[in-house]
């Protein structure tokens, strides 16, 4: 009975040890990796999309509660169909041989301002479409490389790279070059400054960031100053669904992406911000700054 056991005790670890997998060394991903022409490796995915990994908190107060009450409060009811719209007259017979390529504006001006809204639906309720931010740096002129700083802070602030995250229709932090070419101060194509446009998610998180750490820090800012009631809103900035203020070199540092690392930014910058909503035709920019009211952005009329 003695003599037996060894015998199936070494069988039965015969057996296990053929059952295990014989153990191999981690491959050198030195070698797998292919290289570049500049010697860095190429990652094996050719095509990495990321995710959102929450709902913007702002994005849902706006379908959720927000769109209903600009629905009820910017809701006009228009009793029949509307009447085909006017023809424009021009000042000139376009089919004249001697006005053919003259400048040929309409009667009675710029038609712009006199443009209505269109009808009031649950489909075209006001709404944010994007953001842009842009500052200029004006040492750019001298030499390129002190757009550094700006570009730097503006892809802190708005978390925007060149195809970040596999969007290919994320152009990030672009740089703005001049139009033409201007005396003694710049020339065409040259750098000015540098812009970004925000949309969908990160477009409400700078809006957010914006509203509740940078607006209420910032000194002697007391809103965003409105025109007189007087004033004209038949203008083709009254009839624009854009809202633009300016923010000075102190607002960066107030930013969380900035304020955690101050010092590894240079120097500060002060920027503008167009607040581009879908509002069109007569009373858009009264549309549009009750939509960014309800957001949090404050307003001052003096």
């Amino acid at each position: 009975m003695s003599a037996a056991t060894p015998k199936i005790t070494t069988a039965v670890k015969a057996a296990s040890r053929g059952s295990l997998r014989p153990i191999r060394r981690a491959p050198e991903m030195r070698k797998l990796l292919k290289r570049d022409e500049r010697g860095l490796p190429i990652p094996h995915i050719k095509h990495l999309v990321l995710r959102d990994t929450h709902h913007s908190r702002l994005q849902d107060f706006y379908y959720n509660t927000l769109q209903d009450d600009l629905m009820y409060m910017t809701y006009v009811h228009e009793s029949s169909p509307r009447p085909p719209p006017r023809a424009t007259r021009l000042a000139y017979d376009p089919e004249d041989p001697y006005t053919k390529n003259r400048h040929n504006p309409p009667v009675g001006g710029s038609q712009i301002g006199k443009k209505l809204p269109p009808p009031s639906t649950a489909h075209n309720v006001v709404q944010l479409e994007r953001i842009q931010i842009h500052t200029m740096v004006k040492e750019a002129i001298n030499s390129k490389s002190n757009l550094l700083g700006a570009i730097a802070a503006f892809r802190a602030i708005s978390g925007e790279n060149h195809q970040a995250g596999g969007v290919h229709t994320s152009e990030g932090v672009q740089i703005v070059r001049a139009v033409k070419t201007v005396g003694g101060w710049s020339r065409a194509g040259g750098p000015l400054g540098v812009k970004v446009d925000l949309k969908g998610p990160k477009m409400y998180d700078f809006l957010t960031t914006l509203v509740e750490f940078v607006l209420p820090r910032l000194r002697e800012f007391n809103g965003v100053q409105l025109p007189g009631s007087s004033s004209n809103m038949q203008t083709p900035a009254g009839v624009s669904g854009v809202v633009s203020f300016g923010l000075p070199p102190e607002a960066m540092g107030l930013f969380p992406q900035i304020e955690v690392n101050l010092d590894s930014y240079p120097k500060s910058y002060g920027m503008h911000v167009h607040l581009i909503t879908n509002a069109e035709g007569q009373g858009a920019q009264n549309r549009a700054r009750a939509l960014l009211s309800g957001f949090g952005v404050p307003f001052l009329r003096k």
